[in-house]
């Protein structure tokens, strides 16, 4: 979906991600999904100038992946060192924290996608997760592969 997002925006896009993963049978994943779709629509409300962006939520054969494509050639980062008073900032190590994978690809034509995956755990232990972080920067930037299960189980 085609997205001018503002403050709000991620509140309502919380609901339609429920929604969906409830129809696909997947709730259990709702909590992580909601949380890496607001920060990533956040991030667009705070760093994309027309605030415009085109949301993919794609169901898999064992998860769900997330795809947030903006205009904006600034990658996500995170931040070197962040202190107590730091007001933002942590939304990249949060969904770090609920996904099980997740990366930035930039685009041909200019602009970039944030993406992140969700698998679900099927009699796994959580230790027996497999973690692999994609960090955004340019020389680790690659294209998203579509097809590609989700990880976790």
């Amino acid at each position: 979906m085609r997205l001018t997002v503002g403050s709000h925006a991620p509140r309502h896009i919380r609901r339609i991600a429920r929604s969906l993963l409830a129809g696909w049978g997947m709730p259990e994943l709702s909590d992580a999904v909601e949380l890496g779709v607001t920060e990533l629509l956040t991030n667009v409300v705070r760093h994309v100038p027309d605030r415009r962006c085109t949301l993919l939520l794609l169901r898999q054969r064992t998860g769900v992946r997330v795809e947030v494509t903006d205009g904006s050639a600034e990658l996500p980062r995170i931040p070197a060192s962040l202190d107590d008073q730091s007001e933002g900032g942590r939304g990249l190590l949060l969904l770090d924290a609920v996904a099980d994978k997740w990366g930035v690809s930039l685009k041909s034509g200019g602009g970039k996608t944030v993406w992140f995956e969700c698998g679900a755990e099927v009699n796994a232990h959580p230790a027996a997760r497999t973690r692999r972080p994609v960090l955004p920067t340019p020389e680790r930037a690659r294209a998203p592969r579509s097809g590609t299960p989700g990880c976790g189980v």
